[in-house]
């Protein structure tokens, strides 16, 4: 918010200048010696109680002292004395922001500007309060008018730019920042906003530049050290970007989202424990940061050794924190049981993205007859992916950058009657709508291998694989609804390139791979394929993530395997590669996948399955851990599940030393994955429509029931 200040040109309207007195009081104000100011005002005062001018600055001198209350009185006198003295209306709005009194503030600025439309500073000060309010649009609409009356005015340029970046108009801010920049040099708030600019037009390096500035000019910047590391994770400097948030948090170790990013980096390092450690501290900190709370439950799922029950008991305390006490449960939507169902879907991951595969094969699969499909996007950088989905769905609604409030009034003013989550406890998730019920039926699916804990969410779709019947109910807030076969689709790319020989009948050697998120590696896997790789003479394990680009990370990844025993020439790692076909090509450089615990893979097993690579997983006690177990039930594949680490070695090094069976799978996986239910599109949304009509009829009978007891009632009277 603007400070206020005593401005030399402050004559009042119909009067002469200030007399001597009131001027030299006012130079030694704007001096700084506000002790002398004080007593020359005060002496002036007592002479004229209520000469504005004296006022005026007076109340200046006391809001600037910290006494904010004695401020606003004054400056209510000055204006009761001369209502047309513009610069009392602004300080005084400046004042009542000091004091929280926001409605107050703007109308004490909007009184300056009905007396000077030209005022400047009373427009930006609005502007101010509108963007701490956290209308953007309005305060994006008053640094406009600042900037076609002062062109120049280089806090109005920053702030323009400041708030096109939050409503992520990142094109349009580069312009306004860039004069900021250029016209003062020296702001380090106008290069911070630059480099965010740049970041959100995905320009990471320079990006990186513009905050190392901005650094230079002010060291102590915390925010700007956060969003360096932000910047310089993008480029996969995971390492760096740690180090930028330890500096932050020893400028600041009350900066909860500094603790929330480093629990973030260090989870995609494999470091789980420091990571939730981190994300507690960052809770503790900001406690009502729903999204915070959710990477803690995220990286809990990580854990080897926490209990199901501890989980559920952290899901729980999810809801009770964040979800309102009480969720409307009523909607208007029309209790027939057979009719055409309108069904959402809300993502963050409407992009070249996991989610997107799987859902794309429901998406295609469902019968427009029967369900008219409703997409509610929260992507931030739309692709090409993205295009696809939005071609295929009936409607598609943008709901980057909305509130709420107002995503939860789009649901319902859409008349959706099944609203689906994709994310849980992800990234960007939306669970907050989810916990006002907007929908009648509201449903968990895909995105995240847990409960959500809220009340508000009726079902979540598995398989009896994933969470078997009985043992998985009790643990979730959820009704558990159970598909045959198993809960997702996968399409095989068409386009894949052919399945190869493989790898051990040109090297001599096996080569075991993952390329699952080094989050899922941790110490107890490397353990597990530390035996395994002393077991097999002459083997090797590739790992292929993105972490793996930082040097650092791979540093920590070998120290881990050299605990064991295994050496760095028995490891070769491979960074994140983005095109389609050069990743699928990749797998055909793994002779058996080796499936993580107790976070195994989904989208890698599927791929490694598809290029012809044998996956053999190890069946845990929580559905995170049992996908690769469903995965390979549904090929008929029972033979790669293990139920204990002692198992998982056996098999892994049976199979490694059986060349024929592996072979066999090379030249068989696809066509098998081609002819079963993991494969068919329009067989698994048949079953995804008849849960659906399933969850609707119950709603419908719940709906009713009121009704027809009533009626039952009075045919008895």
């Amino acid at each position: 918010m603007s400070s206020l200040k005593p401005r030399k040109k402050n004559k009042q309207p119909g009067k002469t200048s200030p007399n001597l007195a009131l001027a030299a009081a006012l130079r030694l104000h704007q001096a700084g010696n506000l002790e002398e100011a004080a007593a020359l005002y005060r002496a002036m005062a007592a002479k004229d109680p209520e000469n504005p001018g004296v006022n005026h600055l007076l109340g200046v001198l006391e809001s600037q002292q910290g006494r904010k209350e004695v401020a606003e009185s004054l400056l209510r006198r000055a204006i009761t004395a001369e209502p047309r003295l513009a610069e009392a209306h602004n300080n005084l709005g400046v004042v009542l922001c000091d004091l929280g009194r926001f409605a107050e503030a703007i109308a004490s600025y909007r009184s300056a500007l009905a007396i000077r439309p030209d005022y400047v500073e009373a427009l930006q000060n609005l502007g101010n309060v509108w963007r701490d309010l956290g209308e953007t649009d309005e305060a994006i609409g008053c640094y406009r008018k600042v900037l076609e009356l002062a062109p120049d005015f280089v806090e109005a340029l920053n702030n323009l730019g400041a708030a096109l970046n939050a409503r992520l108009r990142f094109a349009e801010a580069l312009g306004w920042l860039q004069k900021a920049v250029s016209l003062n040099p020296g702001l380090a708030e106008a290069r911070y906003n630059l480099g965010k600019t740049l970041a959100g037009l995905e320009k990471p390096e320079e990006a990186v530049a513009a905050y190392r500035r901005a650094l230079s000019i002010r060291p102590e910047y915390v925010d700007v050290h956060i969003s360096l590391g932000s910047a310089l994770d993008m480029l996969n400097r995971i390492s760096e970007a740690a180090a930028c948030y330890r500096k932050a948090l020893i400028l600041d170790a009350g900066h909860a989202g500094a603790w929330n990013n480093l629990g973030n980096v260090l989870k995609d390092q494999g470091n789980i424990e420091e990571a939730i450690d981190c994300y507690r501290r960052s809770l503790a900190l900001a406690p009502d940061s729903h999204s915070t709370h959710s990477n803690l439950l995220l990286a809990l799922n990580y854990l080897p050794a926490l209990s199901k029950e501890e989980l559920f008991g952290q899901s729980k305390r999810w809801d009770g924190q964040h979800a309102a006490p009480a969720y409307s449960s009523s909607h208007g939507n029309s209790p027939e049981n057979d009719r055409r169902l309108k069904v959402g879907y809300v993502s963050p991951d409407f992009r070249n993205h996991p989610v997107a595969c799987f859902f794309e094969t429901l998406l295609r699969g469902h019968n427009r007859e029967n369900v008219e499909v409703f997409c509610y996007s929260d992507v931030v950088k739309p692709d090409a992916v993205t295009s696809h989905l939005e071609a295929r769905s009936d409607h598609w609604c943008s709901i980057k950058g909305w509130s709420g409030e107002q995503v939860a009034g789009r649901i319902r003013s859409d008349g959706i009657d099944i609203l689906i989550d994709l994310a849980g406890h992800t990234a960007g998730n939306r669970l907050p709508v989810f916990a006002a019920k907007p929908a009648p039926v509201q449903v968990s699916w895909l995105g995240y291998p847990n409960t959500t804990g809220l009340r508000a969410m009726d079902y979540r779709i598995t398989d009896a694989v994933a969470d078997p019947v009985g043992e998985a109910d009790p643990r979730h807030s959820e009704t558990l609804a159970r598909l045959p076969h198993i809960f997702l689709c996968y399409r095989g790319d068409p386009r894949a390139p052919a399945v190869t020989a493989p790898p051990f009948s040109l090297s001599g050697g096996i080569t075991f791979g993952s390329f699952n998120n080094l989050s899922k590696t941790n110490p107890r896997v490397i353990a597990v394929w530390s035996r395994i790789l002393h077991a097999v003479e002459g083997s090797r394990l590739f790992l292929k993530c993105r972490q793996l680009l930082d040097p650092g990370t791979r540093e920590i990844v070998l120290r881990l395997f050299a605990e064991h025993g295994i050496g760095r020439d028995r490891l070769e790692f491979c960074g994140w590669i983005p095109a389609a076909q050069s990743h699928l090509e990749t797998y055909g450089r793994l002779d058996i996948g080796l499936d993580p615990f107790p976070y195994n893979g989904t989208t890698t097993t599927c791929e490694a399955l598809w290029m012809g690579v044998p996956v053999v997983c190890l069946r845990g006690d929580r559905h995170a851990a049992r996908v690769g177990a469903s995965i390979l039930t549904c090929i008929d594949m029972e033979e790669l599940i293990a139920e204990t680490e002692a198992e998982y070695v056996d098999r892994v090094v049976a199979l490694a030393g059986d060349q024929e069976r592996l072979a066999l799978y090379r030249s068989t996986l696809r066509r098998r994955l081609a002819v079963s239910p993991l494969t068919d599109s329009a067989g698994f949304a048949a079953r995804m429509e008849n849960a659906y009509r399933e969850m609707w009829r119950a709603w419908c009978a719940r709906k009713l029931a009121p009704l027809l007891q009533k009626k039952s009632s009075l045919l008895t009277t």
